[in-house]
């Protein structure tokens, strides 16, 4: 954010990634905010002063030095692309779902459904708050895809749902006579299914 060159607070540059950033990679504490700008002042990425406004209490300012924005370049157009790093909570309960019951699963993505409503929502408004302005040209076009990444995970969502009920009528095909209410896998077929899987992958390389 520093790098559109604007000089900054850390508050200013926490509430900048709230309506910004946090669409499609983090929204940042401001503790974290704060101890990123020490380094970055320590390593003369940053320059800062205090700011005096009529006798109260100063804010400290960041802008980015030219070495700053070297850095930043080199990040941007050199450093390995790492995957993204998918932590989906809601999936992981899914996936949990022989210990839970169906309509509480469907309620658990109904409540995810909402959520991702409102990011769409807010991620449609920062979009056309952004084209204002130019030099965010790019910053909009990633809040437009912020958009869309959300109105598919809403309908991978309400697929999910219905998938729930083919779920449990597999379950309960096979679950009779099961002392814990559910059918347990062999000891150990996980082994199995994983040389199946790593054998079938070699064929497709």
């Amino acid at each position: 954010m520093l790098a559109f060159d604007e000089e900054l607070s850390g508050y200013d540059l926490k509430k900048w990634a709230d309506w910004s950033i946090k669409f499609f990679y983090w929204s940042p504490s401001f503790s974290q905010v704060y101890t990123e700008l020490k380094k970055l002042d320590k390593h003369g990425f940053v320059t800062s002063r205090v700011q005096h406004d009529n006798g109260v209490r100063g804010r400290r300012l960041y802008k980015i030095t030219e070495a700053g924005t070297d850095a930043v370049r080199r990040w941007s157009n050199e450093a390995p692309i790492d995957p993204p790093i998918l932590k989906h909570g809601v999936m992981l309960r899914i996936w949990l779902g022989h210990l839970n019951k169906p309509d509480r699963l469907k309620d658990i993505l109904r409540e995810h459904i909402e959520y991702v409503e409102k990011m769409e929502r807010r991620a449609a408004a920062d979009a056309r708050g952004a084209a204002e302005e130019p030099a965010w040209a790019y910053s909009q076009i990633v809040l437009r895809w912020s958009e869309r990444y959300y109105a598919s995970e809403r309908a991978l969502a309400l697929q999910l749902i219905e998938d729930i009920d083919e779920a449990e009528a597999t379950i309960s095909r096979v679950k009779v006579g099961y002392e814990a209410g559910f059918p347990k896998p062999p000891p150990g077929l996980w082994r199995e299914v994983e040389r199946h899987v790593e054998a079938y992958k070699s064929d497709q390389d």
